[in-house]
């Protein structure tokens, strides 16, 4: 898997209870468009993208690279789950050298409070500890975030440190397969 190692991309379709995580296809792009071009989705993100500039810009197969499971739940996709290396130049690491895989997610809004993030996250987590076993993953949200805050916790993460970044407090955290995760 570029950046994360050598792991073989993309891997099988993984069900849970009620998901499919798998690679994106052409009929995800609508959806794509939606995720970067809604306020909602965007407002702990850095803010929508105007969806003309998406429409130009996405590709009629978007996000087909290593690290980047959609979500499906009945044949439709309702958002997306990475894994990817951290910038070492960023604040927040639990190497010395940085460069930690880090765990990111969008959910549609009609997704939201319905513990698709839990389960497809910890999907997510789940194969990668297979994939790469015992080494960390990281998470970063602003801590003004508070549903991103609460999944955190229920995926078994540990407060790292808090810093200031994009004119936010962001709140960093590590989960290891290796340790007992709450």
């Amino acid at each position: 898997m570029t950046g994360l190692g050598p792991v073989a991309w993309p891997p099988a379709p993984m069900k849970t209870e009620r998901l499919v995580l798998r690679e994106s296809e052409a009929r995800d792009r609508a959806a794509f468009i939606e995720l970067f071009a809604s306020a909602e989705v965007r407002t702990y993100l850095g803010g929508p993208r105007p969806r003309d500039e998406l429409e130009r810009a996405v590709p009629a197969v978007p996000g087909r690279r290593p690290g980047l499971f959609v979500i499906d739940l009945d044949g439709v996709m309702i958002g997306t789950v990475t894994l990817d290396r951290r910038d070492a130049e960023r604040p927040g690491r639990v190497r010395p050298e940085g460069g930690e895989a880090e765990l990111g997610y969008m959910f549609l809004p009609e997704a939201w409070g319905c513990g698709y993030a839990a389960e497809a996250c910890a999907a997510a987590l789940g194969w990668f500890a297979d994939a790469l076993p015992g080494e960390p993953v990281v998470l970063c949200t602003q801590t003004a975030n508070d549903r991103s805050m609460r999944l955190a916790a229920k995926l078994g993460f540990s407060e790292v440190e808090r810093f200031e970044e994009f004119g936010a407090e962001q709140w960093f955290g590590v989960w290891s397969s290796v340790t007992p995760s709450g």
